[in-house]
């Protein structure tokens, strides 16, 4: 696009004239561009009595500039905190023929690169003021970028007003995210690295993108530079450059206002709007099925810098992570990452199949798979200890229990971290085996869940049996083991889905019901699960029971259980204190309730 002439003295030239003028070589135009802005430079820096006035410069750099744009000079604007590649940006422009504007420390490394400046000061008459506030917040700047090249009252004030048009519009913002996310921050720190100008630019050349072409991601140098050099005439390059450059700045915006939430709005989680910074980090093969399309995203917000889980998690090995894979990877590692001693998680379908913790993490993983092997197989593994070479080779070795004979497969192995030989040992597991490592997942975070037109939020569930009080509701109180059974079969019921019953012993799942429209028929699958060892093991109910009598409360009593775990706050509570003293079993009364849907 070939910049409009000004020229004040010599009367309005129109961009239909200047396009019919004949190209010059290079070292034409550098030379006119050189003589041009020599004309202007001394009056930049003369401070003496009598020097001319802001309105002579003016006039004398509009003609300076008419000059340049009559020679088909163009010009690029570059402003940047992240200087990747800037060198070869400039001289990559410079080669084509274009004049570079730029701005403080940006113009500086492109001069140390060897590549010809003019300072934005030169073009504003204004130099930066307000401690950098104020650098290019100016219409011979911002007029340059928004006119328009096909509308002749736009190019006519700008030839009024001595102003040229910008081709090429490259910056990128503060770095306000690393800063705020880097560790403690003052309040006036963190405002003033809240970029103004940058984020103007942006919207002014996005805005006007039909006419100036907006970067502001240098992996996109090379593909500008072609654009350029090939004389392309995409709209939708320069569309997808305008989307990308606006997307840039909202995502950049959300930071800052989740920031200013926080700083003033302490301990509320709900502001009355916000946005969810999202990224595309792959594509997916396809969605929960293979008719739909599916991606992943990362969250960029503040609240979840260093929070862990699979999100953030990295692939050492195997095939590429479906839709389906993220949801039970995620399921496994939450519900592993509750539990401080060596514990192992199986999950299939997002339920956890079998829960077991060992001081020894071997008998763990043997005990996670027997609680249900059928389950198991094809499910997700999830250790959170280290896996070394012994239980790396457990992992890859391991027979079902149901035959002696079948080597068990799984989808996904998922732990904290891994021995350099306990990761290849697993490794020839299977080509395809996901092996993944990831962070512990955090606490106190924001969960959100999609409804059809909007959106559900709330804080995520991290009450650990530590942190509630089981009160005991009947005749008999539990022993000190049976106490430790129902709080572990009550942590393992938090991450099973509604209807969800679990039967555990001895840190380890027997057996567990869920997702079943009654409470009595996920009973009834967790005692087949655990058969014979279900007696004298402890029940934990994500709910309470609404009845007891020929119900869930005394079936399970009638099925040898020692201990049953639940909410309470039925109107029914009594029937089930009457029904365990009845039987002897322990009723316990933790006033919380795990619906998982």
């Amino acid at each position: 696009m070939v910049c409009a002439a000004i020229s004040l003295a010599g009367g309005s030239a129109t961009a239909t004239s200047l396009s019919r003028r004949p190209a010059l070589d290079l070292r034409s135009r550098r030379l006119l561009w050189a003589r041009a802005m020599s004309h202007v430079a001394p009056r930049l820096s003369s401070a003496t009595v009598g020097a001319p006035t802001p309105e002579h410069d003016q006039r004398h750099s509009g003609r300076a500039r008419a000059v340049a744009a009559q020679a088909g000079v163009r010009q690029a604007l570059i402003s940047l905190s992240d200087k990747t590649d800037l060198a070869n940006l400039g001289n990559g422009l410079e080669s084509l023929g274009f004049s570079i504007i730029s701005t403080g420390g940006t113009a500086s490394s492109l001069e140390a690169a060897g590549v010809n400046v003019t300072k934005v000061e030169q073009i504003t008459h204004f130099p930066e003021m307000l401690d950098g506030r104020v650098k290019t917040l100016h219409p011979s700047i911002h007029g340059g970028i928004l006119a328009r090249r096909d509308q002749e009252h736009h190019l006519k004030a700008l030839n009024e007003h001595g102003i040229g048009t910008f081709d090429v519009v490259v910056v990128n913002l503060y770095p306000f995210y690393d800063k705020v996310t880097s560790g403690a921050i003052s309040f006036e720190d963190g405002i003033e690295n809240i970029d103004i100008g940058g984020p103007t630019l942006i919207r002014a050349a996005a805005k006007n993108h039909k006419d100036v072409l907006v970067v502001v991601d240098h992996r996109d140098y090379p593909a500008l530079l072609k654009y350029l050099q090939e004389k392309q005439v995409d709209p939708q390059f320069r569309r997808m450059l305008a989307w990308k450059a606006f997307q840039h700045v909202a995502s950049y915006d959300s930071a800052v206002s989740e920031w200013l939430w926080k700083q003033s709005n302490s301990g509320d989680i709900f502001p009355p709007s916000f946005t969810v910074p999202l990224s595309m980090k792959s594509t997916l093969r396809y969605g929960e099925n293979p008719h739909q399309k599916a991606a992943f995203y990362g969250d960029r917000s503040l609240s979840l810098v260093n929070a862990g889980g699979i999100a953030t998690s990295f692939q050492h090995h195997g095939k590429e992570m479906s839709y389906n894979n993220y949801l039970d990877a995620d399921a496994a590692w939450n519900c592993v990452s509750e539990f401080e001693n060596p514990t192992c998680v199986v999950v299939k379908h997002t339920n956890p199949c079998g829960v077991a913790s060992r001081q020894d993490v071997l008998e763990a993983y043997r005990l996670a798979v027997k609680a249900d092997p059928v389950s198991a197989f094809g499910g997700i593994v999830a250790f959170n200890t280290t896996i070394d070479e012994d239980l790396a080779r457990e992992i890859r070795e391991f027979r079902s229990p149901t035959d002696g004979e079948t080597r068990m497969f799984y989808e996904i192995v998922v732990a904290p971290g891994y021995t350099e030989k306990g990761l290849e040992v697993l490794k020839g597991k299977s080509k395809t085996l996901r092996i993944l490592e990831a962070k512990r997942s955090g606490k106190n975070m924001l969960s959100l869940r999609q409804v059809n037109g909007g959106w559900l939020a709330q804080e995520s569930d991290d009450l650990a049996p530590e942190d509630i009080t089981f009160t005991t509701g009947s005749e008999r109180a539990p022993t000190d083991s049976e106490l430790s059974d129902a709080k572990f079969a009550w942590l393992c019921a938090k991450h099973v889905k509604s209807n969800a019953i679990v039967i555990a012993k001895d840190n380890c799942m027997l057996g567990m019901g869920s997702g079943q429209p009654n409470r009595v028929d996920s009973l009834r699958i967790a005692f087949r699960k655990a058969g014979e060892a279900a007696k004298g093991a402890a029940l934990a109910s994500d709910a309470f029971f609404p009845f007891a009598w020929k119900d869930a409360v005394e079936e399970a009593c009638e099925n040898g259980i020692g201990t049953i775990a639940q909410p309470g706050g039925s109107m029914r509570d009594k029937d089930a204190v009457e029904c365990c003293n009845k039987y002897g079993v322990s009723l316990l009364f933790t006033g919380v309730r795990h619906f998982r849907h």
